[in-house]
Formats: structure tokens, sequence, C-alpha cells
């Protein structure tokens, strides 16, 4: 029974000190996380300065995990390279070694009072204060950690469970196997800290030996991997090979540190019991060397380490990266050439929707099927620019001044009616295989009042085009283009009349004439589009509004 209670003491222990460091991680992340995102974001190709940047923002934070996932989120969208990526990730590695290095102050006789500070957190929190809060979290967060620890080293006190962990421990003294604890251990808890403390707690306490103790905090690097590589889930090639870097360069480490340990484990041991005599400070210490000394041995490599992980994650070529032509996110460094260039992707993307509808309308005349690849993938092109300008946009958006912020604004809107256009040319495809299927077709007639709507659009889109290109003679393009959107709106009502009057001398089929009203309507809606293009761009009198007559 004593046995049963002391792990429950154990589980309840790692559990508060799991809660307390995601307090203290989550509150200190708050405080200091938008200033830590820039510092990173700002980092230069200096490795050192790459290696400090990561061990600072990973003390102040107190959470390597969430240091490297922001490293990789920074890879994914392409504001950091791998090189930098690894410079930083090897500083977070030693910026964890600081909760290691709190969590052995447990060893000392002022426990109580640091854990009172989770009393005064949760007070802090009632105060109406976000900093205060934040600042709460922080204190609380601390208070937990340390009643975390006394609640696990509690659990040892009992005599059968030490002897019991002993007898286990004793059983599995082979260093492979303690690796592999650590490892596991660590994965599943998702968090080397949580690890950390429980084997200073453990070796304290006599249940665990400090050899064995060494062999299980070196597992406990690797299985800290875990949480960058859930991470890269999703994320582009860079992103994953940020994630392997981050395995590697522990898995490096860790490999070095086991053949020196398993080799000299006796005079090592001896060594840490004599200089510095406690074992808390020995494990944390010995945590501390591990990453300073992985950190010095492979910075000189980090080149190395990106072109083996450019080998073992080859990039997947991609037929729609070939489509952007213009905009690259280097150009954001200077904002007034990527805004220029991004006008002339938005001009790309908006070709390739005019083609797409210009073939679209064709199936849905003739129902030859010839275009039907060639449309499909060039609406995965269409869909591809969407959403890569529109990334662009948000990233160029600050660095401009207010005047060409207010025009950006304007291109998020002309970016999504092209990406809409290019939509209704796919859904004019889709129409035209569902009546090929079925085997009807629309009448002559029928077919003449859609090539009227269809070439009036066509000569709104040219209009359109120009009006964004600046190529305009005052204001009298928009009110062409205003006479040409009432017109088609016009042949919508007088083609709905007309199909009616078809469908009342049975020449048209109710089967046709579902098709046929949806087809006026998204050809009407396409007008809407492309008028919005055309009113996107300031004009010479001085007119910025934007009318949105479609969504």
């Amino acid at each position: 029974m004593e046995i049963f209670t002391s792990i429950l003491a154990l589980l309840a222990g790692i559990g508060v000190f799991i809660v307390g460091m995601n307090f203290l991680s989550s509150s200190l992340q708050k405080v200091a996380g938008p200033g830590m995102k820039k510092l990173i974001g700002k980092i230069t190709q200096n490795r050192f300065a790459g290696v400090g940047i990561g061990a600072t923002v990973t003390a102040l934070i107190q959470s390597s995990a969430a240091t490297t996932v922001m490293v990789i989120g920074f890879v994914n969208i392409g504001t950091m390279t791998l090189a930098q990526a690894t410079a930083v990730i090897m500083g977070a590695n030693i910026g964890t070694t600081v909760t290691g290095l709190l969590v052995s102050l447990s060893s000392l006789d002022i426990g109580l009072y640091i854990s009172v500070l989770a009393f005064i957190g949760v007070m802090m929190q009632f105060i109406n204060n976000p900093k205060v809060k934040n600042i709460g979290g922080i204190v609380c967060g601390i208070g937990l950690i340390f009643i975390g620890l006394d609640l696990m080293s509690g659990a040892f006190n009992n005599d059968a469970i030490k002897e019991v962990v002993q007898n286990i421990f004793s059983n599995i003294s082979f260093p492979l196997l303690l690796l592999l604890l650590g490892i596991i251990f660590t994965a599943v808890m998702q968090s080397s800290s949580a690890m950390t403390g429980l084997i200073i707690v453990m070796v304290a306490s006599g249940a665990l030996t400090l050899k064995s103790g060494l062999f299980i905090i070196l597992g406990a690097n690797i299985g800290t991997c875990v949480t960058a590589l859930i991470a890269t889930i999703g994320t582009n090639t860079n992103a994953k090979r940020t994630g392997l870097i981050h395995l590697m360069f522990n898995v490096i480490g860790v490999v070095l540190f086991t053949i020196i340990l398993w080799i000299f484990q006796d005079p090592i041991v001896t060594f840490l019991d004599n200089t510095i005599q406690n074992v808390s400070y020995e494990i944390a210490v010995f945590h501390v060397v591990f990453n300073v000394t992985t950190t010095l041995l492979l910075l000189p490599f980090i080149n190395l380490l990106v072109k083996i992980t450019e080998k073992l994650i080859r990039e997947k070529p991609d037929k729609r990266a070939k489509v952007i032509k213009f905009i690259d996110r280097r150009l954001l460094r200077t904002p007034s050439i990527a805004f220029a260039q991004v006008h002339k992707e938005i001009e790309n993307m908006a070709s390739l929707a005019r083609i797409n509808f210009e073939k679209g309308v064709y199936e849905l005349l003739n129902q030859t099927g010839e275009y039907e690849k060639e449309i499909n993938e060039r609406e995965d092109e269409i869909d591809y620019m969407n959403n890569i300008i529109t990334k662009f946009l948000i990233d160029l958006s600050p660095l401009v001044d207010s005047d060409t912020e207010k025009q950006i604004g304007s291109y998020f809107h002309v970016v999504n009616d092209i990406e809409r256009i290019g939509d209704y040319a796919q859904n004019f495809l889709d129409d035209s295989i569902k009546m090929k299927n079925q085997e009807i077709a629309f009448s002559d007639a029928a077919k003449k009042e859609l090539t009227q709507m269809y070439e009036n659009l066509l000569k709104m889109f040219d209009i359109a085009l120009k009006r964004f290109n600046n190529e305009r003679d005052a204001n009298s393009s928009l009110v062409t283009l205003s006479e040409l959107e009432s017109l088609t709106d016009q042949y919508k009502e007088e083609f709905s009349i007309n199909h009616f009057e078809r469908l009342a001398q049975n020449s048209c089929t109710m089967e046709l004439g579902a098709f046929y009203t949806s087809i006026i309507a998204n050809l009407e809606r396409i007008g809407d589009h492309i008028v919005n293009i055309g009113f996107s761009v300031k004009n010479p009198t001085g007119d910025e509004s934007i009318p949105v007559l479609a969504q």
C-alpha cells in the first residue's frame, strides 16, 4: 500500500512540475515572446550571434522546444536560412540548461519558501492588469515547480519504493538501455526539464546512482527533439531539415558523450563528487557541459550539417513554383522593389485566370474535353499563386509607407477577385463534363447568348487590367467599364427571360435550364470581380474608393 501511495505521489509530483513549467514558460513568452521573435528574426549570418541569441531566448522563455518551434516557423516562411536556424538551435540547447540549474536549487533548504510563490502568483492573477497577471504566472510557475519537486522527493522518502527502484535500475544498468529510457520517457512527457527534475530527485534520494542518472540525462536530450519533429509536420522542406538538424545535433553529442562516459564513467563520477559534492548540482553541471561542449564541437560544421540534411531530405520538385516569376522573399529587403514586383506577379496571375476563363467557356460551348487537364493544372497554379502572393503582401505591408500600405490593401482584394474568377472557370469545365455525361448540349440560341456575355466580359477584363497597369485616359476607362458591367447585368435579365420562353416552347429542357441559369449567374459575378479589379487602383481624380461588388 505504501508503494502504491508513493507511486501516486510521484505521478502527482511530475504532473505539478510539468504544469509549473508550462505556467512559467507560457507566462515568460507573453512577457518576452514578441521581443524574442523580433530578436530571432533579426539574426545575422554570424553563427556566434545566433548561438548567443538562441541561448538568451531559451533562458528567458524557459523552453528550448518553444524556441526550436519558433525557429522552424521562421524557416518555413523563408525569413531564416538553415545555417542561421542551426546556430540558434545550438544556442537553445545551452539555454535550456538553465532549467536544470533552477531545479538543482531544490537541494537547498529553501524549497518550502519558494513553494509559497505558487500562492503569491495565484493571488496576482486576480489583479486586473495583464502585465501583473503574466508576472503572477511566472511566480506561480516557479512555485509549482518546487512543489512538484517536493512531492517527487517525498515519494522516494519511502524505503520500500526506493528499494524497488534500485532493484529495477540494477537490472537495467546497461548504458544503452538507460539512454533508451531517457529518450522514451522524455518523448512521452514532452519535457526534458521534467525528466531532468525527476532524475535529480531520484539521484539525490539515493534511488538512482549518479552514473545511471547521467546516461538517462543524455537520452533525454534526444527525447526532447520529438516536439520539434512534430512541429515540422505540414511544413516545407527546409523546415523539416531544421527539425532533422536539431535531432542530429543531439544525437551526435549524445553518441560522443556516451562513448566517453562509458569508458571513463568511474573517473568522471569521482571527479564530479570531489569537485561539486552535491549530486543535484553535479547533474545540472553535467547537462551544461554536455550542451556547451557539443555546441563548441559542432559549431564549425554548421554548413556540413546543412549539406547532410539537404542530401537526406531532398527538395521535392514543385511544378507550381515555376509559375512565380517576379517575387522572391529576398526582395523584402528592398520594399520599393518588392512592391513593383508583386504588382507584376498579380498581372501574371490575372493572365492565367483570363486564359482559364477562355478555355472554360470554350469547353462549356463545345464539350471537347481537350482543355480539361490544362484547366485543372492552371487552376492549381492560380490557387498556389494566391497563397504565395497573399503571404508576400502580408510580410511587405509593415515595411512600406502609409500610402503604399493602402495600395497593398487593395491588392489583397485584387488577388481574391482573380482567384474567384479562376474558380468560376473551373466550374464551367465541371459543368461541361456533367452535360457531356448526360448527353445534353445548349441550343444555338443559348450558345449565342452565352457568347455575347463572354465577349462582353473579355472587353471588361482588358479594361480592368489596363486600369490596374495604370494604362488609362483619365476616368474614361472607368466609365466604359461601368457601362459594360451594366450591360452584363442587362444580359443576365434578358437571357433569363429568353430561357423561360424556350422552356415554355419546349425548345429547352429543365436539365439544361438548371445549367444555363447557373452559368449566366456565374458570368454576371465574374463581371463584378472584374469591376473590383478595375477600381482597385487610385484613379486620376484621387478617389481611392474600392467598390466590392462580389465576394
